[in-house]
């Protein structure tokens, strides 16, 4: 009797074994996008309650900067510049709000790109090409493609196209005003900074040097 219960309790602990690998989830291939955000840290943006960094341009021989504090989970920004300070919500801007965000926007765009790519994939198509020539280095990469709707937003109908290696960290991108087929901008991603977990770009110039954009006191809480 001993033995029988024994045989029986090890066939009704195989089945169970098996009825669970029965049902385990297969493992979801990330896309393409995903995987961009994920390479630039993007399982880590939950953790962050405020970031500040500034944006500044060199042209030539003009030099234009900027400095914004942003507390994401409450959408509080304070805008610095050289003239004032302007601290607003994003939930709610009057006028003049309306007008810095734009400017927050943008500057935001620079550093965070591939976390915009996960925020904003309901406003754009996209296509990816696995070989590519990159603008810049003229290396072979991946190239992925994005164009915004034409309506929203502050650049509607704007395309960029990304190109980056096996990493999925961006080398370089094309920014191609209203989608037109000339681009507007070339420029690279380098100097990559990781703070809290968050894979950063320093700088992005243009082929002719003659063009720098770059950050600095750059901060992560």
């Amino acid at each position: 009797m001993r033995i029988s219960i024994a045989i029986i309790a090890l066939l009704v602990f195989g089945c169970k074994t098996e009825k669970k690998q029965e049902i385990s989830k297969p493992e979801i291939e990330l896309s393409v996008i995903q995987k961009i955000a994920k390479a630039h840290g993007f399982d880590n943006w939950k953790k962050v309650n405020e970031i500040s960094f500034s944006f500044n341009v060199d042209r030539d021989t003009s030099h234009f900067e900027r400095t914004w504090i942003w507390e994401p989970k409450t959408n509080k920004i304070t805008a610095i510049s050289t003239k004032d300070t302007l601290v607003y919500n994003r939930k709610s801007m009057d006028s003049i709000a309306q007008k810095t965000n734009g400017g927050f926007v943008n500057d935001r765009y620079w550093l965070l790109t591939p976390f915009n790519l996960m925020w904003d994939e309901k406003n754009y198509t996209h296509k990816h090409v696995a070989n590519d020539t990159a603008p810049i280095s003229k290396k072979t990469m991946q190239k992925l493609t994005i164009v915004y709707a034409n309506e929203g937003g502050y650049t509607p109908g704007d395309a960029y196209d990304f190109y980056f290696e096996d990493d999925y960290i961006i080398k370089e991108w094309v920014f191609r005003k209203s989608n037109n087929s000339e681009p507007s901008l070339t420029t690279t991603w380098e100097d990559y900074i990781e703070i809290k977990g968050l894979k950063l770009p320093q700088m992005h110039k243009k082929e002719a040097g003659d063009f720098k954009l770059y950050f600095t006191n750059i901060n992560v809480k």
